[in-house]
């Protein structure tokens, strides 16, 4: 029977060899594989037999967990208004939005989250209404309203307005997360698009922008 010769070759493995660590735990996990092939004396090739092998850590699911989250908006203007805007949201449910805001002439105002927490500009450059959904113009309550109306605010007799508005239109995460944009507070009395003006159904015919600050997240 004709000798034969055993051919070994190794690929090169994935990651680097290192020693042994302490922790068993710490160590790389790697890949490798074997390859024979067999030849005669005379060097004639036969038919290659070949087997390969690796091992590789079996893949863990990946668990998202969802958490509460809180977001603040500093408001100012080139009045006297000014306040404070902060937002909160456990998982995936409606958004908290408490706001105290002074220095309003007593009675409603127009307030509304808007597209880009640009204020490069004043007030201006914070562009239209928040409104991926392409609504017109509306109450809170109402299906059809951009996800930036958020209604009205009552300033007391000493020009403060305070209170908390609940909101699911207007989350902190997701392609719809309003982190980044900016409130306004209007000079105004929104119509929540039901005035009859010509503005009625893009702003609420909700007047000037007192006030506006962009929206970012803050720890809890």
């Amino acid at each position: 029977m004709a000798a034969t010769n055993t051919i070994l070759a190794f690929s090169s493995p994935s990651r680097l060899l290192t020693p042994p660590s302490s922790n068993p735990s710490s160590s790389p996990h790697l890949r490798s594989s074997f390859r024979g092939v067999s030849l005669n004396n005379n060097n004639n090739l036969h038919r290659p037999q070949s087997v390969s092998f690796s091992t590789r850590a079996p893949s863990k699911a990946l668990t998202v967990v969802s958490a509460a989250k809180k977001a603040v908006a500093v408001l100012k203007g080139t009045s006297d208004v000014e306040g404070v805007v902060t937002l909160t949201q456990d998982d995936s449910g409606p958004t908290s939005v408490n706001v105290r805001i002074t220095g309003l002439t007593p009675g409603p105002h127009g307030f509304h989250l808007h597209e880009f927490g640009d204020t490069t500009n004043g007030c201006v450059s914070t562009g239209p209404h928040f409104n991926p959904n392409n609504m017109t113009h509306g109450a809170p309550e109402d299906e059809c309203r951009h996800a930036g109306d958020l209604g009205n605010i009552t300033a007391n007799a000493d020009g403060v307005a305070e209170t908390t508005l609940v909101d699911n239109q207007i989350p902190l995460t997701g392609p719809n997360s309003v982190v980044g944009r900016a409130f306004v507070v209007h000079e105004l009395k929104d119509d929540l698009g039901k005035g009859g003006h010509e503005l009625s159904l893009t702003t609420g015919n909700a007047g000037g922008r007192l006030a506006c600050g962009v929206i970012g997240l803050t720890p809890l």
